[in-house]
């Protein structure tokens, strides 16, 4: 098996800096897709007016946003910068959503920082115009080593409405299957257990998710140079219970392209957008790899193997750098 990993281009300015020229979007700029489905944005997710022009007239059913909550990653100290920012674009996906819509956050809690900026996101919510649904967890299996604490395994999910959102419950069955019996009441004079009323022999999932698996880099959808990925199956569970097909989705943290892998394999519509020219450029690579080959991500390559393997410089940084090696 062959494998060519990609270090994590967030973290390397010039290994990032050789790959901008392989970018087809520049700030401001917007992909369509030629199938007429999808767009994709280079454009801040709080700049109003390149937002307004990427959108046009068109709402949109279901938002699921996973903005950058590791504040070094966002390089920001101030929890009150970090909701200051998280309030703009939370105000413009209200504007942009239908009066009968879902909104999903991916969001997490510092442990070692009073647990910000969860708390302190949670009450500026308050005053959007978003009811309260719902607090997910989803379980990471690996987790994070400690000695001296409980292990992380666990990654913060807040469901919002607006309105009334459809909700497909049909489609919120794990393939986790029912083996307990228990919960017994009358249906029409007769005793009956919750087995018998069941609609599914599989367990329901709630709103912790214990059956979705973390990214890792040996799985599929791996995509090597990112980093923060959701699993494709946990924003496919969001789509098909919160939207219908051919409904349109926003996302104003393309980063991996998951979002929009999960709403071509799902029949849905996703516009989204994202700051970095590289990230962009990564989830229309995906869409196109999907669609020619059928794969979800890079587990054995990257995104940009041809330009790797054509660029003699780009090839002897990660070999000296890194001892990654690219053999013709």
């Amino acid at each position: 098996m062959v494998s060519f990993p990609l270090p994590r281009l967030d973290k390397d300015k010039e290994l990032y800096e050789m790959f901008l020229p392989y970018c087809r979007l520049k700030y401001g700029d917007v992909w369509n897709d030629p199938l007429k489905k999808h767009s994709v944005g280079c454009i801040d997710c709080i700049d109003k007016s390149l937002i307004k022009e990427f959108v046009g007239n068109k709402k949109y059913s279901l938002a699921v946003h996973d903005p950058p909550y590791n504040m070094v990653a966002f390089r920001k100290t101030d929890s009150k910068k970090f909701v200051d920012w998280c309030k703009q674009w939370v105000g413009l996906s209200y504007k942009l959503l239908k009066k009968d819509s879902a909104f999903y956050v991916w969001l997490g809690a510092d442990h070692k920082n009073h647990l910000e900026p969860f708390a302190e996101f949670i009450m500026m919510m308050k005053d959007t115009g978003f009811e309260s649904k719902s607090f997910i967890t989803m379980r990471n299996q690996r987790g994070y080593g400690t000695q001296k604490n409980w292990m992380s395994v666990r990654q913060e999910l807040l469901y919002y409405s607006k309105g009334e959102p459809v909700f497909n419950t049909k489609n919120v069955y794990t393939d986790i299957p029912k083996v307990l019996k228990g919960y017994y009441k009358k249906v029409n004079g007769v005793n009956t257990e919750n087995l018998e009323r069941s609609k599914s022999d599989k367990i329901r999932a709630g709103n912790v998710w214990v059956d979705i698996q973390q990214v890792f880099y040996l799985m599929e959808e791996n995509i090597n140079g990112c980093f923060a990925q959701k699993p494709l199956s946990a924003i496919e569970r969001i789509i098909n219970v919160s939207s219908n097909p051919r409904d349109r989705v926003i996302d104003f943290f393309a980063h991996s392209g998951t979002t929009l892998i999960a709403c071509e394999r799902n029949k849905r519509k996703c516009h989204t957008v994202d700051i970095d020219p590289i990230y962009c450029e990564i989830s229309i690579r995906r869409l196109e790899a999907f669609r020619e080959k059928g794969i979800i991500g890079w587990q054995n390559s990257n995104p940009f193997e041809k330009e790797i393997r054509a660029g003699k410089k780009i090839k002897a940084y990660l070999k000296e750098k890194y001892n990654i090696e690219y053999k013709n």
